[in-house]
């Protein structure tokens, strides 16, 4: 096996997994830069957290990994490698490739001096951005928005949904926090989707401390892999499609080393 320059690099049973899913590059034009190696810097970049130009020489060029990046980004084609990883997670625990049931929740993180649209989260007093993440009962993220931190937590979960639901048909059962209670929020959900049911699970009163609840854990474990990622620590981007983009190449790592 080829020995890796650095620990983020994919390795070669992780690259024949993952070669199947990329589109044929085209005939016509400039020959196709080596792949690998320029998936190779963007999973270095969002692992380690460094500016596009600060990318180590022995890369190929940050032009040509942020463009490869941009492209794939207008194409939705980080959204699809996700995908695709994410059923075969889902099956070697033996479960459907479409799920049942689903855990939604966000989080807010601050923003570095960019040109985006940001917000402030008087609840949390972070002025940043908010990550929507719908995820299923093994962590896997179904879907994901993302907005100015000022966004309530139901209106931005409406944006996630309206999306996620259209392709997750088979969804029954919707775990939930406290900041979507309420029976327009759960009326909201039965016209998408009748059959799905919001279930809100709530922290006691009576409990002082730290304590784990029920479903919920799973979507934070899952807000713990992306903090992981030094990209992911606080919001780089200009543009929230870019700022999606890196929670799916994030997550597309994880599964990866899940497979392979």
């Amino acid at each position: 096996m080829k020995i890796a320059n650095y620990d983020t690099d994919l390795t070669n049973a992780q690259w024949d997994c993952l070669q199947p899913m990329l589109a044929k590059p085209a005939k016509r034009g400039r020959p196709p830069k080596d792949r690998r190696r320029i998936l190779n810097a963007i999973l270095y970049l969002v692992k380690c957290g460094c500016p596009w130009r600060y990318l180590p020489a022995d890369f190929p060029n940050w032009k040509t990994v942020y463009h490869v990046f941009r492209q794939w980004v207008a194409n939705c084609q980080w959204a699809a490698i996700h995908d695709t990883l994410r059923v075969l997670v889902r099956r070697t625990h033996g479960k459907r490739s479409r799920p049942t049931a689903a855990i939604l929740d966000s989080q807010s993180v601050k923003s570095d001096g960019h040109g985006g649209r940001v917000g402030y989260d008087a609840g949390k007093k972070i002025k940043g951005r908010k990550r929507h993440l719908l995820v299923d009962t093994l962590g896997l993220i179904l879907g994901v928005t993302v907005t100015p931190a000022s966004t309530t937590e139901r209106d931005g979960a409406k944006l996630l949904l309206n999306k996620a639901l259209r392709w997750f048909t088979w969804l029954r059962i919707l775990w939930v926090d406290g900041g979507y209670t309420g029976q327009a929020f759960a009326q909201w959900v039965k016209t998408i989707r009748p059959k799905l049911t919001v279930e809100v699970v709530k922290r006691s009163d009576d409990v002082k401390g730290f304590k784990v609840l029920p479903r919920r854990w799973v979507v934070e474990r899952t807000f713990g892999w992306l903090m992981r990622h030094r990209r992911l620590a606080r919001d780089y981007e200009t543009t929230e499609s870019s700022a999606e983009a890196w929670i799916y190449i994030a997550m597309i790592r994880i599964q990866l080393r899940r497979l392979a």
